[in-house]
């Protein structure tokens, strides 16, 4: 899946635009097309429902520490990508810091976010993306030790720009 590239055909109408999928071959088919699922192979289906069938809320977060708890668990270096956060941010201190902020508001750049849950992972935590080699180890860590979960979801409280190095602040 690491060599498929999603994109809006409308970028400035996401939600009422087609997803196509640019294929490795340079192809370009609609995300439910059965045509890409065959071309994916053999156990692939094309699941036909609105937006969102897994990844079910606007913004994921991880913290540098939450990576580096995860890396001692199981033993090797962890980048961030394979977690596909939309947030990565850097705490003052714990592992898994990220957890005591459900329920609150991180003040990010201009950007006020709250966090509403814990991350369920799935089985593409697995996969390195870049290299595609598969490693279960990484998810039955996460299962055993973190009941699942790692990251939080979050929704915006207040749009607004956030850059790398912007402060980040847990409001009272």
């Amino acid at each position: 899946m690491a060599h498929y590239r999603p994109r809006f055909a409308e970028p400035d109408r996401p939600n009422a635009s087609p997803t196509l999928v640019r294929m490795p071959s340079g192809g370009e088919l609609d995300v439910a097309d059965p045509a890409l699922a065959a071309a994916l192979g053999p156990g692939v289906r094309v699941i036909k429902q609105d937006r969102g069938v897994f990844d079910t809320m606007p913004l994921s977060l991880l913290t540098t520490q939450t990576l580096v708890g995860l890396s001692r668990l199981v033993g090797t270096d962890l980048a961030a990508v394979r977690f596909r956060p939309n947030l990565l941010v850097e705490a003052a201190r714990g592992d898994f810091p990220e957890d005591a902020w459900v329920g609150r508001v991180l003040r990010i750049g201009g950007l006020r976010m709250r966090v509403d849950q814990r991350d369920k992972r799935c089985v593409m935590v697995t996969i390195d993306p870049v290299t595609l080699h598969r490693d279960p180890a990484i998810l039955r860590a996460i299962a055993r030790e973190r009941d699942a979960r790692l990251g939080v979801y979050g929704s915006t409280v207040e749009p607004g720009r956030v850059a790398v190095g912007d402060p980040v602040e847990l409001e009272p």
